[in-house]
């Protein structure tokens, strides 16, 4: 008989790629257990308009489309629990994960945890956070209603986020380091066509400033030409960091395989990771396309992985 404290599936993280994976599990009555992790939602929940997601014409906001998503996994039976994963033995089958200083045992774990903004590793980042400086464009832009804001980076997310912020600021200044950007052809023309946007190129910020008084708040970057070396103060309102992200893998180095930058590893062309029963999706295993409906995908592809898996056992113990 199956062992009641042992989960079918734990899931380890949400988004697209976890709430996708959740949904699958429960309709094929796998009982899935996630932990939505620090921020339940991902990247999605600090994403404004997202055009690109099939099935929604005229777009929809990031935090709206995750909502649907929980629903529906909860829907068919998926218990979410919005806490953190501490650590995870993956040692077994069955797996361990580490929660809250509680253990949860599993036969299958599937991995979800996306990545995260990037910051650009100044003083100013976190003596200034939530005072002027942000990563997030949506969660922020209210708040300078008319004011100078300045973001830093040149890939997709650097332009959305500038588009976004013009709804606000009166003026958006896009630093990036080089003297071209990153990002695709169709969010560079937007911001290029966008009178309340202006470039500034071959640029680094080096410095924030700002000031306690009356309250704290941003005042200004000190800008580091990266040609010529020269620097200059520019005076400015808000700083929004938007310069990439990093893979959330950290609790996975002991046991499953990365690459340089973090990603977890994969075996083959599904999501099985180098760990028998362990499969991962979403942006923390894809560095190439890091989209909303390719990470759905892979969660879709986890899930059906994990029930053969599992019904592979059950054949096995059948046998016994």
């Amino acid at each position: 008989m199956p062992d009641p404290a042992i989960e079918n599936v734990i899931i380890i993280g949400s988004g697209p790629a976890g709430f996708t994976a959740a949904l699958y599990a429960s309709r094929a009555n796998l009982n899935p257990l996630m932990f939505s992790g620090n921020v339940p939602g991902g990247q999605l929940m600090i994403t404004t308009d997202v055009e690109n997601y099939p099935g929604f014409p005229d777009g929809i906001q990031g935090p709206a489309l995750m909502k649907l998503f929980r629903e529906q996994a909860e829907r068919f039976g998926t218990r979410v629990v919005d806490k953190h994963v501490d650590s995870v033995d993956f040692s077994g089958p069955p797996h361990r994960v580490v929660v809250g200083g509680e253990e949860h045992m599993a036969h299958t774990i599937i991995i979800a945890t996306g990545a995260e903004a990037k910051w650009i590793g100044l003083e100013g980042e976190v003596t200034y956070g939530g005072y002027g400086v942000s990563a997030c464009a949506t969660c922020d832009g209210f708040f300078f209603r008319g004011k100078q804001v300045i973001v830093v980076g040149g890939g997709d997310t650097a332009m959305e986020e500038a588009n976004f912020l013009t709804r606000h600021a009166e003026r958006v200044f896009v630093v990036h380091r080089r003297d071209e950007l990153r990002a695709s052809k169709i969010m560079q023309q937007r911001a290029f066509d966008n009178p309340k946007i202006e470039f500034i190129w071959n640029s680094e910020v080096i410095e924030i400033l700002g000031n306690n008084v009356p309250s704290k708040h941003v005042t200004g970057v000190r800008l580091r030409n990266t040609v010529d070396g020269t620097e200059r103060e520019m005076p400015i309102d808000g700083v929004f960091v938007a310069i990439g992200h990093k893979p959330n893998s950290e609790i996975f180095s002991e046991w499953l395989d990365m690459d340089e930058l973090g990603y977890l590893t994969l075996a083959g062309k599904g999501t099985k990771t180098r760990v028998t029963g362990v499969f991962a999706c979403g942006d923390v295993a894809d560095h190439v396309y890091r989209q909303a409906v390719t990470a759905a995908g892979t969660g879709c592809m986890a899930a059906i992985e994990a029930e053969r898996y599992l019904e592979a056992l059950e054949h096995v113990a059948s046998a016994v």
